[in-house]
């Protein structure tokens, strides 16, 4: 009976128990985890900033065939565009409620040129008038259609005597301009990106990344055989594997094929951002480089470093960048600081097994798995839509709603190194800077701390003028008052001494 009394008593206890545990929402039960990397470079969990709010398929598309193969996704507006590579075809699809996609067309051929079947289309972009631009790379072209498909321009192998003449040509990303010039970029061609201008014109090639020299291997070469020197890698700048264009005309270029002791010696840029020049603009101000993780050890059989193969850049300038090696999105913002890593490789919800592109509509992002055939949509949690109200309220001068979101993202996750950061930031611009200063000590922000500790100096030493000159003028006047009383006495001492001895 106390045995019966006792289980009773147990069952109850665990059933308020359970009955306390809050209720969580659907996306904090997904398994992709989150993480960033801390002042000494050690991994800290965070909130998940993203959640999958759907995964698509060709089902879910309305489609009766499978994907093969698709290589690429492309949004413009609300239309989204996939390049079934394997099935030599482009997709265009029109968002409705929700992601329930609804197919407009299937794209396999244009009007007007010959070969008019499209062969292994790899990329795909949309001029705001509705031209249609295509990597057709088994056709070994790019091609400029009207939104009606009638061929307008075609684009070639470039015309130049640095080219391996017998080079395939095979353009694999391309980008377009407000001018509807073309940049691209195509398998065995590592001089930069491919410039083409409007009317089909080769113009050059711009971006080339530089050259890794060593010198040791550079004298190696120098003596070395016809059949060693066949076996050295070439001085050669590497091949961009994917390219994106932001709203401002800047292009965000990545390689997956930089070696990681080029990374490592820092001879190398796994993310680069070109102006018109093709200079190189990005900003690294943050703590690490930016090549993804920090630490490339054999886990689970990979090894090396991290392989971008797409980018994509939101509206507030951070962006995204998507490791194929270990399935993950690294955000950085347009400081170079990692913001966040999600994702990785398994095939559950949030997992990837090849992920080949990345889009976004709006803050949402769109990644497209080549392995799984689907589409995966990524929304804001809570804690990242907080992130990234904090850092457009900053960019926009509201320093005060800045701190307030800061704060709140604080409250989620106390060792988010950049909500103390931002928090400094924000009351560094609010004129409060002995408050800002012990944010920045909190996580050992030293060029910050510096700023702030000027400004203060500044601000003390103007509201203690009076105290500090004062001062001055005793420090001054004090040892002039005494030094001059002592030369007075020592006179009167002298005078007094010298009438005397006039006097004998």
């Amino acid at each position: 009976m106390k045995r019966r009394l006792l289980a009773i008593g147990l069952a109850v206890v665990c059933t308020l128990a359970f009955a306390a545990v809050p209720k969580q929402t659907a996306h904090a039960e997904e398994q992709n985890y989150s993480y960033i990397y801390d002042w000494w470079g050690d991994v800290q969990y965070c909130p998940n900033p993203y959640y999958v709010s759907k995964t698509l398929t060709y089902k879910d598309f309305g489609l009766d065939t499978n994907f093969k193969n698709p290589e690429s996704i492309y949004i413009k507006g609300e239309d989204l565009y996939i390049c079934d590579t394997g099935n030599n075809r482009i997709l265009q699809f029109r968002k409705g409620r929700g992601y329930d996609f609804t197919l407009v067309r299937e794209i396999d051929s244009v009007k007007g040129t010959s070969p008019s079947d499209l062969s292994a289309p790899a990329d795909v972009a949309v001029a705001d008038n509705g031209d249609i631009f295509i990597a057709d790379r088994g056709n070994q072209r790019i091609l400029k259609v009207d939104k009606d498909l009638n061929h307008l321009l075609t684009f070639v192998k470039p015309v130049d005597n640095t080219l391996d003449p017998e080079l395939t040509y095979q353009p694999s990303k391309i980008v377009i301009d407000s001018a509807e010039r073309v940049y691209a970029s195509a398998i065995g061609i590592n001089k930069g990106l491919i410039k083409y201008e409007n009317d089909g014109i080769f113009s050059g090639f711009i971006g080339a990344t530089p050259v890794a020299y060593d010198f040791g291997v550079y004298l190696r070469k120098k003596f070395a055989t016809k059949e060693q020197l066949e076996q050295m890698l070439a001085f050669v700048p590497t091949e961009y594997s994917n390219v994106y264009m932001d709203e401002d005309g800047f292009i965000y270029a990545v390689s997956d094929k930089v070696q990681d002791e080029d990374l490592d010696a820092g001879k190398g840029d796994a993310v680069r951002k070109l102006n018109m020049l093709g200079s190189d603009i990005l900003v690294r101000n943050g703590e690490y480089p930016v090549y993804g993780d920090l630490y490339w050890g054999n886990a689970g059989g990979i090894a090396g470093a991290s392989s971008f193969v797409d980018v994509t850049v939101l509206d507030n300038e951070v962006y995204f960048c998507l490791d194929k090696k270990r399935c993950r999105l690294f955000a950085y913002d347009n400081q170079g600081r990692l913001v966040y890593v999600f994702g990785g490789n398994g095939n559950m919800d949030g997992f990837f097994r090849q992920p080949v592109s990345v889009e976004h509509m709006g803050k949402d992002l769109l990644v497209l798995d080549n392995m799984d055939n689907a589409v995966t949509v990524f929304t804001n949690t809570e804690f990242g839509s907080l992130v990234f109200k904090a850092m457009e309220d900053f960019d926009k001068g509201r320093y005060e709603r800045s701190q307030e979101a800061w704060e709140k993202v604080m409250a989620l996750d106390g060792n988010y190194t950049l909500a103390y950061i931002g928090v400094g930031r924000a009351l560094l611009r609010q004129e409060r800077y002995k408050e800002a200063m012990e944010y920045f000590e909190l996580k050992y922000d030293d060029e910050n701390y510096s700023k702030a500790f000027q400004q203060y100096r500044k601000e003390w030493i103007n509201d203690n003028i009076g105290i500090i000159i004062a001062v001055l003028l005793v420090l001054f006047l004090v040892p002039m008052g005494i030094g001059k009383y002592k030369k007075i006495k020592w006179e009167i001492a002298t005078a007094d001494i010298f009438r005397e001895d006039l006097n004998k």
